[in-house]
């Protein structure tokens, strides 16, 4: 008897000890510091701007890396809309009308997308849509311009995504490839 009485104390011992410490464990994470704001993102936001005539230029994308992969007709395949960037899609803003390889363009923001092709010129498009997560979503129907563009192979790898607004061209750089858009 006395044994089963010592038996049914060391149980309930057990189960607090146990309780105490699953409660300990709910509540530990609430009190663990947050991750820094500065913490490193796969695909960071960036921002490039600049003035193309009398427009101000601005683009905003995520950057993402190569981190060794093939792009271009492995991460991006040929022949597919590509949102131009990372997370959502990248948006380009003219302050005023510009000429985008000989076409007209009014002023707005714009989803920008591009179509890679394994030889010849690719597709750049300008979307009516600006804000939209990626091309998963994206509406043809929506487009405001559509223009083909020629890549050029560069001699070095450029590691991160990375747009140039320069006085005659938005200019795409990423892996090998250097894509010139160019505007007036």
């Amino acid at each position: 008897m006395k044994s089963l009485l010592n038996l049914r104390s060391a149980a309930f011992g057990l189960t607090l000890a146990l309780a105490g410490t699953a409660a300990h464990a709910q509540t530990t994470p609430a009190t663990m510091p947050a991750p820094a704001k500065d913490a490193a993102k796969p695909s960071p936001a960036a921002t490039a701007t600049g003035k193309i005539g009398a427009a101000d230029v601005t683009v905003n994308y995520s950057s993402p890396g190569v981190k060794g992969r093939k792009i271009f007709g492995g991460l991006e395949p040929y022949g597919k809309v590509w949102r131009a960037g990372a997370n959502e899609a990248t948006t380009v803003e003219f302050s005023k009308a510009v000429t985008v390889e000989g076409k007209p363009l009014p002023a707005g923001k714009y989803g920008f997308f591009v179509i890679p092709a394994e030889s010849g010129p690719w597709t750049a498009i300008f979307n009516k849509v600006p804000n939209q997560w990626g091309a998963f979503k994206y509406d043809e129907k929506q487009d405001a311009l559509r223009v083909m563009v020629t890549p050029r192979k560069t001699a070095a790898v450029t590691e991160r995504l990375a747009y140039e607004v320069t006085p005659k061209a938005l200019v795409l750089r990423w892996e090998n490839v250097e894509l010139p858009v160019s505007i007036k």
